[in-house]
């Protein structure tokens, strides 16, 4: 009786939904449920809601406490000592009576809002019985008063509550394993089940304004999102009634599903652009400026792009008028000076009572999570650059993938240099923040060594992501102090030097994290965690990706990867075909990405690149990686930058050259630099260069370095 009443009274309350009651029932007898541990209601919610009459595994000091024992008469209690091995043995022992045994593999109630450290004990426990494992998500109990997040997440009388029940599965080790190993990794795919949990239960089916206004429902509307320059901060509020209001004018001038150029650096005005164009289903076409009017204007023809939205200041500013007029004489240049310029009074009023009223409304026109979100154009760094076309789906997926590894919380702060044309810049830095109710700050070049350490000192900055080329500039012009605040710094898009991971190290006492990925992959594939982490890897694949590597010849312990997931683009646009979506292909079939990439993955997950296939030279009949070359030379010369290419060769078939600016760089003392190293692994020749050519996102420009290297070779 006392069960059904707090089963009425808890729906009441909290409106509590259950979901997945028949993965319940499938799961057998012998059953281990693991769950998220949000707030002190946990136990509470799921002695009352799920089914049967199940046994809780609780500390024996957390069972003492006075204002647990009136709860703990709902259900069987089994209390342990999680530091002590008997308290385990008697837990298998009881699992294997064929029970269903409830245990928070976290040990504690989360203080950061996500998944906190989980204990190989529980791996164990599921190991030794044998046991179905159950996952169940609780969402929601994290906004009560009952929960550990004050002063982190804004907390409410009534949130709702939902208990997700996911399908059962079995921690099944390699029978060679015994001891420590075979725990451990028991414990490591508990952890994975848990994070699997987590993003399979979030929200990431919908579109990137919906997304929008559910974190404006959790963190509220007054709450600060986003700030610039302008030292204009905007709140969710702002935020959205600008987004409504520029939407609504754009929408008279443009068509649904059609491409809009977006040619504006990173600011708030920009992300409010984004936003509005995505409102009404058109769809971003976020042009790079740093490639000229040339690469713009084929970016147009590729994408079909008729409009482009600019500014008149960022142009001025930017000083750049000749590439605004050729851009001009091919597509039709809309001014965002103009724009506000005809935004009426009652425009602004009725965008104000839109913002008021769109939970109510927008339901109506929501448009499909796979209809495409943005398209962003390749660096062409070894090619023509093509369009990728992302989703709404890919974009949240992405994010909530990220979020399943690490903790993310309102009080963070973001400062975002990267450009929003660069898929990092787009979705990590810039998306991240506004639908997590952190604050990101947007700085319009990454470019600025010496000011943008200033601006992370000045804002409090907590998160910064970037490339080893600027993180490597900002730690030689900033003070020591100036990175204080930061909680996480995370590095992709090219490969993290040891020099630069060791000045971050010295300098700063902070561990970068290095991740991998690509803008087909929204961009990220894989990423190092502050719990998940080997240094010299990128980390390891995020939650529901799948990977096959392809072999090649002459490369042992490594393969070309595919990938696949929710992550994965919609197609390409392609400048031979303008307008046409052309899917992924991969010989692994529909769905499956194939990367280029050369890599090599350990009995733990952890990726290591070793190159890109095109970033391989066959010497005589031999495999050389371009990327190890360049490492030598980086080994050698750290100061120093170098970029190696192949170029044909009458007799060996290709040759390796290697560009560098270090003035006094020859073959003999790379060699004797490189102890141990094989000839055929050395470059044949060494050029001295006075720069190499590089792209705005700091990526090595390869077409331009083999120009370079063909003239002077």
């Amino acid at each position: 009786m006392l069960k059904k009443t707090l089963r009425w009274l808890l729906t009441l309350i909290y409106k509590v939904e259950i979901k997945g009651l028949d993965n319940y029932k499938k799961a057998g007898k012998r059953v281990l449920i693991i769950s998220n541990h949000t707030s002190f209601l946990d136990p509470l919610l799921l002695g009352v809601f799920l089914p049967d009459d199940v046994t809780f595994a609780i500390n024996t000091q957390i069972s003492e406490r006075w204002w647990l024992k009136p709860f703990l008469v709902l259900s069987r209690v089994f209390p342990m000592d999680p530091t002590h091995p008997i308290s385990l043995k008697d837990l298998i022992h009881h699992l294997q009576q064929d029970t269903r045994i409830v245990i928070f593999p976290e040990g504690r109630i989360t203080v950061t809002g996500s998944l906190m450290k989980i204990y190989d004990g529980t791996g164990m426990v599921a190991d030794k019985s044998e046991a179905a494992i159950l996952p169940v998500r609780i969402e929601g109990a994290e906004y009560t008063h009952f929960s550990r997040l004050r002063n982190i997440v804004r907390l409410r009388l009534f949130p709702k509550i939902t208990i997700q029940i996911l399908p059962h599965t079995f921690v099944s080790p390699p029978p060679e394993l015994r001891g420590k190993n075979r725990r451990k990794y028991s414990g490591h795919i508990l952890a994975d089940i848990m994070t699997e949990m987590m993003f399979a239960t979030s929200h990431y089916r919908q579109t990137i304004f919906a997304s929008l206004l559910e974190a404006r429902k959790i963190h509220g509307g007054k709450h600060t999102v986003a700030n610039d320059l302008e030292r204009i901060p905007l709140s969710y509020d702002n935020l959205i009634t600008r987004t409504i209001a520029i939407g609504n004018a754009l929408k008279t001038t443009t068509v649904e599903g059609e491409n809009i150029g977006v040619f504006l650096p990173n600011s708030t005005k920009t992300l409010s652009v984004i936003l509005g164009l995505q409102l009404y289903g058109r769809v971003p076409a976020m042009l790079n400026y740093s490639t000229g009017s040339a690469g713009m204007v084929s970016a147009c023809n590729t994408a079909q792009v008729k409009t482009v939205l600019t500014s008149r200041r960022f142009i001025e500013m930017g000083k750049l008028s000749a590439e605004a007029d050729h851009l001009g004489e091919q597509v039709r240049l809309v001014y965002l000076e103009d724009l506000a310029a005809r935004l009426s009074g009652w425009d602004k009023f009725k965008a104000l009572v839109q913002c008021k009223t769109v939970n109510i409304w927008y339901k109506h026109t929501q448009y499909s999570p796979d209809s495409p979100a943005v398209v962003l154009f390749t660096s062409g760094s070894e090619g023509t650059p093509k369009g990728v076309v992302l989703s709404h789906a890919n974009i949240l997926s992405n994010l909530k993938q990220l979020e399943a590894r690490i903790n993310f919380t309102a009080r963070d702060v973001v400062l975002n240099f990267l450009p929003m044309f660069h898929s990092f810049g787009f979705t990590v830095g810039t998306m991240l923040p506004i639908l997590h109710g952190m604050t990101t700050f947007f700085y319009p070049t990454p470019l600025h060594f010496a000011v943008i350490p200033e601006i992370a000192y000045e804002i409090s900055a907590t998160i910064m992501f970037g490339t080893n080329t600027f993180l490597a500039g900002y730690a030689k012009k900033a003070h020591a102090y100036d990175f204080f605040n930061m909680r996480y710094v995370v590095a992709g898009a090219e490969k993290l030097q040891e020099t630069t991971r060791q000045l971050w190290a010295d300098k700063f006492g902070i561990r970068i994290l290095e991740g991998y990925g690509a803008t087909e992959t929204t961009p990220i594939a894989s990423v190092n965690t502050p719990m998940d982490f080997k240094a010299g890897t990128v980390g390891r694949f995020m939650p529901s990706m799948g990977y096959k590597l392809e072999p090649v010849e002459g490369i042992e312990e490594a393969g070309r990867l595919h990938v696949s997931g929710p992550n994965i683009m919609l197609g390409y646009l392609l400048a031979d075909n303008p307008g046409k979506l052309v899917p992924p292909k991969s010989i692994y079939g529909e769905g499956w990405y194939d990367t280029g990439d050369i890599v090599h993955v350990d009995n733990e997950g952890f990726l290591s690149i070793r190159g890109r296939s095109k970033r391989f030279a066959k010497v005589s009949g031999e495999m050389v990686s371009l990327t190890a070359v360049e490492q030598m030379a980086t080994n050698a010369w750290p100061d120093a930058h170098h970029a190696a290419i192949s170029l044909p060769d009458a007799k060996k078939g290709e040759q390796v050259i290697l560009l560098t600016t270090h003035k006094q760089a020859t073959v003999n003392d790379l060699a004797a630099a490189s102890k141990g190293v094989a000839l055929i692994l050395l470059p044949k020749k060494i050029l001295i260069v006075d720069a190499i050519p590089v792209m705005a996102t700091g990526k090595t420009n390869y077409i331009a370095v083999t120009e370079l290297a063909a003239g002077k070779a």
